[in-house]
């Protein structure tokens, strides 16, 4: 049988031979001690990318959220979140369990939360309410399908942030997808954000990694906390070649994965038992809903023998992520599969 067509996720995305070829000939030192050349070349890359003074290479992206909460946030205060957002509901609670910090939920739109309630939570309440010290913000947003923030609410949100003196930090794991969804540069999709966080592991295809950018002043702080949560890495420029080669070869073409998940939603939405609307796919998430809810197992049963891979998101819903390990034909396989194998 051939490979199967593995959408469960972008991360299961393989390092290319130009990323294994650096990865090689990388020149490397003890990055602990700022002595690794191609880790400090990805971070000048990657601020440069996003328009911020700085940037620091962390192991995964759940870390360098942690980082940025720690940093901008106050223990025993509440750091505003979307009920939907991946730093709530996949990161093990580690906001509460080492940040100190309470999350504040909010329900948005398509994981956007409205700016007027942003705006009450922020206002000053008596000494016994905890105040907030963070808005955290998702782009693009994994539990809504891979959803786009709007640029005017984005700018909403922000400035009600800034009147309320509150830093705002974006889980920007997939805010490339969204930068070229948009048709923008990055720089301007992440303007005005206080930190920002985006993966190298994800769309971009490199085996490990996430870069937290910000300020220099911020970024000198966050390199003591990677090191106080045990990222403090070694020869690690290894790993940084890969995802400079991400960088250099894989944002444009992650046009080719929102092509490919229209495509495929379009297919989802002539199948019976399947929920999905293909106008709400904007980047490289595909989430359809179940009826019956409780026969989500069975589709992923049937979709497995049939030699394609795919997810939950919740119940009820079934997830497919396109990436650069699948191209046209394999998502034609796909489609096939799913359209032989309706439960």
């Amino acid at each position: 049988m051939s490979e199967s067509v593995d959408l469960r996720s972008d991360t299961v995305t393989r390092p290319s031979a130009a990323m294994r070829r650096a990865m090689a000939e990388a020149v490397v030192g003890d990055d602990v001690y700022g002595d690794d050349g191609t880790v400090i070349a990805l971070q000048q890359d990657a601020a440069a990318l996003m328009g911020f003074e700085a940037a620091l290479f962390v192991p995964s992206g759940t870390m360098g959220n942690l980082i940025a909460l720690q940093l901008h946030a106050e223990r025993g205060t509440e750091a505003i979140v979307e009920a939907g957002s991946h730093a709530y509901n996949y990161e093990l609670a580690s906001m509460a369990a080492l940040a100190g910090v309470l999350p504040r939920v909010v329900r948005g739109m398509r994981g956007c939360p409205d700016p007027d309630e942003i705006d009450d939570l922020c206002r000053k309440k008596a000494y016994y309410h905890a105040p907030v010290t963070l808005l955290l913000l998702e782009n693009t947003h994994n539990y809504a399908g891979g959803a786009v923030l709007p640029m005017e609410r984005k700018d909403a949100l922000l400035a009600v942030a800034r009147r309320h003196g509150v830093p705002v930090h974006l889980d920007g794991a997939r805010v490339l997808n969204a930068a070229v969804a948009l048709e923008l540069p990055p720089a301007m999709v992440v303007e005005g954000y206080d930190s920002v966080l985006f993966c190298l592991s994800k769309g971009l295809g490199a085996p490990i990694g996430s870069l937290l950018c910000g300020t220099k002043a911020f970024i000198e702080k966050a390199r003591v906390a990677r090191k106080r949560l045990g990222g403090g890495m070694r020869q690690v420029g290894v790993i940084a070649a890969a995802g400079r080669i991400a960088l250099r070869d894989n944002i444009a073409r992650l046009a080719l994965d929102h092509a490919r998940a229209r495509r495929l939603a379009e297919a989802l939405a002539e199948i019976p038992g399947l929920r999905i609307d293909p106008a709400d796919v904007e980047t490289n998430i595909v989430i359809a809903g179940v009826e019956p809810p409780e026969a989500v197992g069975r589709w992923l049963d049937d979709l497995r023998s049939g030699g394609v891979l795919a997810g939950t998101m919740g119940r009820g819903r079934i997830r497919f992520v396109t990436h650069l390990d699948v191209d046209d034909e394999a998502i034609d396989r796909a489609i096939a599969v799913l359209r032989s194998r309706t439960p």
